[in-house]
């Protein structure tokens, strides 16, 4: 078994801006002995939703997000956001398993206001990696010490609504790995009567577990009301809301709670002959960030992903498999493989070769687009061309195998990109996506970074 480290960030930003440094928040330091997290899962909420910061945010990434992306940029690629108001999930992945990567598609919710206003909810992401399928949860439940039921039902309509396109894990709980966080929003049990008063001086003394024990989330889950098919390693921190903004001191408008979550779930034994497994590395707080009346929460987590087999030349027969691990999938990791290219010009019809190492579903959703080389995102591309419409089989490619006319060898396509954005100089790369109607999108090939030149006619 193969591990990956997946690294949780939830925060409700109370519509604040970054303005602090994000690296503690990230545990991120930059050093490459140091053994960086496969995924980076950051779950905001309430981030600043006015009409004009959302049609901004269409054009342009919103802050949170562009900042994490430039800290980050050196090692990992931006895989998928997706938004629903003050709502934000990102994932972030190592650039080494990009071409791993399968079946990324996300989901939001809508619960404020009966369902009709997106206030409150989720947005989730769904994805594959090595054939281990990960859905992560970013959701913002109903507020305030008396809506208790609201939560619950705010939870259950989310686990029903949310439904995904590929068969085998339509579902969120369907998934190999299930990770949910965010502003869960919920308090001390209404009974406990202390004071916020009463409650800060319990803090200040560390009685954190007394506190606990009358926390509203243990004690819905223990009754199998909501978040009873998740697991949550005990909080060994204070109390992450309210605090008065800009200080350490909490709010005495309303009790202190742990508001800010962070749970998981294990289907162990989803297949044969593999035992599925997480284990929690840590769960704390950043109390040093005071932007918001929040603290933001986080978690890592070490998941095992079962190896590829590996394969041996057996001299009285055919290679073999051997490898005591389930095969999750006829994987591998390059469907699409690129021939070298050399150069392009930037005024020019430039063109490249492709083929296929397997075959794969024909769609007209396929495309490929163009990154610069240094790229960290998936939605970073220059343009792009639908491989239905600029693709061709290849003239060069042979049909039959020489020795044998039944067996075909691996397809060879040309791909033509017509025109070239302007002052489109530097080197590039190309990128291949398999993607079906219902936008669920893989990652099949990378090309050779490769120059784009200025036309010496110009």
């Amino acid at each position: 078994m193969d591990n990956l480290r997946v690294y949780v960030v939830t925060y409700n930003v109370g519509t604040s801006s970054p303005e602090e440094d994000l690296r503690g928040m990230l545990s991120w330091t930059g050093h490459k002995h140091e053994k960086s997290p496969d995924f980076y899962i950051l779950a905001f909420q309430e981030v600043k939703a006015q009409p004009q910061n959302m049609l901004r945010d269409t054009l342009f990434e919103d802050p949170w997000t562009y900042t994490c992306k430039q800290l980050l940029r050196k090692e990992y690629i931006k895989i998928k956001s997706i938004r629903l108001q003050g709502l934000l999930l990102v994932v972030f992945c190592l650039k080494k398993h990009l071409l791993n990567l399968r079946e990324i598609e996300s989901e939001y919710t809508r619960t404020g206001f009966s369902g009709m206003w997106g206030n409150k909810g989720a947005v989730s992401i769904r994805l594959s990696i090595y054939g281990c399928s990960l859905c992560f949860v970013n959701s913002h439940l109903s507020a305030h010490d008396n809506q208790l039921k609201d939560r619950i039902d705010d939870y259950n309509s989310i686990v029903q609504d949310q439904e995904f396109h590929v068969a085998e894990t339509s579902k969120i709980f369907y998934h190999d790995y299930v990770f949910w966080t965010g502003d869960l929003n919920f308090r001390l049990l209404e009974e406990y009567d202390k004071t916020p008063e009463e409650i800060e001086r319990m803090i200040l003394k560390k009685e954190i577990k007394p506190l606990l024990e009358h926390d509203q989330l243990r004690a819905v889950m223990k009754k199998g009301e909501a978040f009873s098919e998740l697991t949550e390693q005990d909080p060994d921190f204070p109390p992450t809301f309210k605090f008065s903004v800009g200080t350490q001191f909490y709010d005495h408008k309303r009790r202190p709670a742990w508001c800010d979550r962070i749970l998981y779930r294990v289907n162990s034994h989803n297949y044969e002959n593999v035992t599925l497994k997480a284990d929690q590395l840590s769960y704390k707080s950043h109390p040093s960030y005071t932007l918001s009346d929040h603290r933001p929460v986080t978690a890592e987590f070490v998941i095992k992903i079962p190896q590829q087999p590996q394969i041996v030349a057996d001299k009285a027969g055919p290679s073999l498999p051997v490898s005591v691990d389930q095969v999750f999938s006829d994987f591998a990791e390059r469907v699409v493989e690129f021939d070298k290219i050399v150069s392009w010009n930037d005024k020019d019809e430039n063109k490249a070769i492709y083929r296929l190492k397997k075959e794969i579903p024909p769609t007209k959703e396929d495309w490929i687009g163009i990154f610069k080389e240094d790229f960290c995102s998936l939605d970073d591309y220059l343009t792009y061309e639908y491989v239905s419409k600029c693709a061709s089989p290849s003239p060069e490619t042979p049909t039959k195998h020489p020795h044998s006319p039944k067996l075909q060898r691996p397809k060879k396509f040309e791909i033509t990109f017509p025109e070239l954005p302007n002052r489109c100089k530097g080197k590039y790369c190309l990128v291949y996506f398999s993607q079906t109607e219902d936008k669920v999108t893989s990652v099949l090939g990378i090309s050779n970074p490769f120059p784009i030149i200025e036309n010496e006619s110009d």
